[in-house]
C-alpha cells in the first residue's frame, strides 16, 4: 500500500499556496510535513483530504485516486472541530456513523478510547465545558475510533501539558505498531525526530528539503560542537577559527568545518589542562536544519 502525492498545485488568485508538491509514503510509519506558518502545509493536508481541490496534480491511495469518503482515514485538525453546545458522546457517535460504523461497533470503540485517554468523565459534557487539552483528546478519539489505515495529525500535541503530551506520544507509537500510515505536521521538531524517518520541509509553497532524515543529517556530517569547561574558552576557540554561536549554562556551541577542527580545539583544552566537563560533536538537529532552510527567507 502507498499514499502518493504527485505534483499538486494550489493557487488562490495570484498567490500560489502549494507549488508542485510531491511525496510518497510506501510503508507504515510516520511521515513529517513541515514548514513555517503560511508554508502551505494545511492547504496540502486539505487537498489530501479532499476538502480542497488542486489546480494540478493528484493524490492516490493504493494506486487509485484518493477519495476520503471511501477510504479509511482519520484526521486530527489543528483547529478545534467540535460543536460547543452538544454532548461529547452524541458527537462522537455521529462522527462514527459518518465513517459507516455500526452503532454497537462505534460504542465499543469509543468505550476503549475514552478509557485509554482518561476522559470517561466527559462523556455527557458539552464540548464548551472541556479544556483545550481535553477537547484535543476528544478529537483524537474521533480520528482513531474507526480504526483507519491512514492518519493525518496536524499539530497533535498543541495545547497539551507534558503529561498528556506523553500520553499522545504513547498512543501514536501504538498506532505505529499497528502498521498505520501516519502524516504528522508539527512545529515541535524534537517530537518529529522521535517519530519520523522521512520528511518534507516546505517554504512559501515550495519543497526546500525532502528525504530520509537520518541520511539528510549524515550529509551534513558532525558539524555541531558543544564544549563546557571550567572557564571561558572563547579566545582559545578563536585561535582555532571557531566563533561561539550559542552560550548557555550547558556550554558553548560552535559550527565546525571538520572533525579535525573540533579535535584540535579539544587537544588545546587538554594541553592547557583546562577542566573539561562536556565535549559533544554531533550532526545538526532537525530544528537547526529547519532554521537553516527556511529561517533567512522568512525574515522579510
Amino acid at each position: 500500500m502507498s499514499l502518493k502525492v504527485d505534483g499538486i498545485v494550489k493557487k488562490f488568485g495570484d498567490y500560489t499556496a502549494v507549488d508542485d508538491l510531491s511525496f510518497e509514503i510506501t510503508k507504515p510509519g510516520v511521515f513529517a510535513l513541515l514548514g513555517t506558518n503560511g508554508a502551505g502545509k494545511t492547504t496540502s493536508i486539505r487537498i489530501i483530504l479532499g476538502m480542497l481541490s488542486s489546480d494540478k496534480g493528484e493524490v492516490t491511495w493504493q494506486g487509485k485516486r484518493f477519495t476520503t469518503s471511501e477510504e479509511p482515514i482519520g484526521y486530527l485538525a489543528e483547529e478545534r472541530g467540535l460543536y460547543p453546545k452538544y454532548k461529547i458522546m452524541d458527537q462522537l457517535m455521529y462522527f462514527c456513523s459518518l465513517k459507516g460504523m455500526r452503532k454497537a461497533d462505534a460504542a465499543k470503540a469509543l468505550d476503549y478510547w475514552f478509557d485509554r485517554l482518561n476522559v470517561n468523565e466527559y462523556r455527557d459534557k458539552r464540548a464548551e465545558q472541556l479544556s483545550k487539552g481535553n477537547q484535543q483528546k476528544i478529537q483524537l478519539i474521533a480520528a482513531l475510533a474507526p480504526n483507519p489505515e491512514l492518519l493525518i495529525l496536524d499539530e497533535p500535541l498543541s495545547g497539551l501539558d507534558p503529561v498528556n503530551a506523553e500520553l499522545f506520544k504513547t498512543v501514536i507509537r501504538e498506532e505505529m505498531n499497528k502498521n498505520k500510515y501516519i502524516i504528522m505536521s508539527s512545529h515541535q521538531m524534537a517530537t518529529i525526530e522521535e517519530f519520523c524517518s522521512d520528511i518534507v520541509i516546505m517554504n512559501k509553497g515550495k519543497t526546500v528539503l525532502q528525504g530520509d532524515l537520518n541520511e539528510i543529517k549524515k550529509g551534513y556530517g558532525r558539524v555541531k560542537l558543544t564544549v563546557k569547561c571550567e572557564g571561558d574558552i572563547t579566545s582559545l576557540a578563536a585561535q582555532h577559527g571557531l566563533e561561539v554561536t550559542e552560550n548557555t549554562p550547558n556550554g558553548q556551541s560552535f559550527n565546525v568545518s571538520s572533525e579535525q577542527q573540533a579535535h584540535a580545539l579539544l587537544g588545546a583544552i587538554m594541553e592547557k589542562q583546562i577542566p573539561l566537563i562536556r565535549y559533544e560533536l554531533r550532526e545538526p538537529t532537525l530544528n537547526e536544519i529547519f532554521i537553516e532552510k527556511v529561517g533567512a527567507s522568512n525574515e522579510n
